[in-house]
């Protein structure tokens, strides 16, 4: 569990340098294209780095509001807050996480936060009305797994940096086709090179992002699975769980692809059922979790 831990705050802080660098290249290559001279690399280093710096710090409270959560009340998630208690023992957790609650026909619930101090765990009204007391449990558990396994810190990060750079290049990217990018300036090689790499980062980031933030949620998905079950020490709850979770048809109305690969299960359906697992895809498939669940011994 510790070297997990470990691992993890050593890739989020690797994420963190190779969004600046990534950001700073794309913002050159704007500015740059735009003649601003000089001051081109200044912009983009203030730029990234501020840009980072929100990301890490506000990631929990920007991913809360794309998804509409309200904070959860003890007088109306009773259930809810005496689960968290009971799991507060066993987990080890120093401090206990915040609930909120989304208002959505879907069953599915997420964890957020930058580090065990400042976490979040967030389900939707359906999975409170839907599971059963050892379900829920299950999922609790999950959710408290990824973050005594600092996995929040990762996703969260990678979720909001990535749906940045995506954004910023797409909106850069329109520009550029619609307008064009005339450079008048006898520029030198070094600035040639630079804005080049800052046209291919501009192209391929988004795509690069994606999948390293598909590859990180697939492979922590069965860690804190079985994690979860040190904690409650009944498989058969998050079994269950993840059955139920897997056959409900409706659709989780606040999903969105940066933020999808928070969630214990995927939110995305198609024609009321869920997507296939493949490359893209940002879970394991439920079959291979609950058969790994099976298979532990405790």
């Amino acid at each position: 569990m510790f070297e997990t831990s470990k691992k993890n705050k050593l890739e989020s802080g690797l994420i963190v340098g190779i969004f600046i660098v990534v950001i700073t290249l794309i913002v050159y290559y704007i500015c740059h294209a735009l003649r601003l001279g000089t001051m081109s690399i200044v912009i983009a280093l203030i730029f990234s780095i501020g840009s980072a710096w929100a990301s890490y710090y506000y990631s929990d409270k920007i991913v809360l509001s794309v998804n509409k959560a309200r904070p959860a009340t003890k007088e109306e998630n009773q259930k809810l807050v005496n689960i968290l208690d009971a799991l507060m023992v066993t987990s080890g957790l120093p401090n206990k996480p915040r609930l909120y609650v989304v208002d959505d026909a879907q069953p599915n619930a997420f964890a957020t936060g930058r580090n065990p101090q400042n976490a979040v765990i967030c389900v939707t009204t359906a999975l409170l009305d839907k599971l059963d007391y050892y379900e829920l449990e299950g999922v609790i558990a999950h959710e408290m797994s990824h973050i005594k396994n600092y996995d929040i810190r990762l996703s969260c990060v990678v979720s909001v940096m990535v749906g940045f750079i995506v954004m910023l290049s797409d909106l850069f990217s329109r520009a550029l086709f619609w307008g064009g990018v005339k450079d008048r300036d006898s520029d030198s090689k070094a600035n040639g090179i630079l804005m080049l790499i800052g046209l291919i980062f501009l192209i391929l980031a988004p795509i690069f992002g994606s999948l390293m933030q598909l590859a990180l949620s697939r492979k922590r998905e069965f860690l804190a699975d079985s994690t979860a079950v040190e904690f409650t020490r009944n498989p058969d709850g998050l079994i269950s769980a993840l059955q139920k979770l897997e056959n409900d048809p409706n659709e989780l109305e606040t999903a969105n692809s940066a933020t999808a690969n928070m969630y214990i299960v995927n939110p995305f359906k198609k024609n009321g059922k869920k997507k296939t697992t493949n490359i893209w895809s940002t879970h394991p498939s439920t079959a291979d979790r609950i058969e790994a669940l099976r298979n532990l011994k405790y």
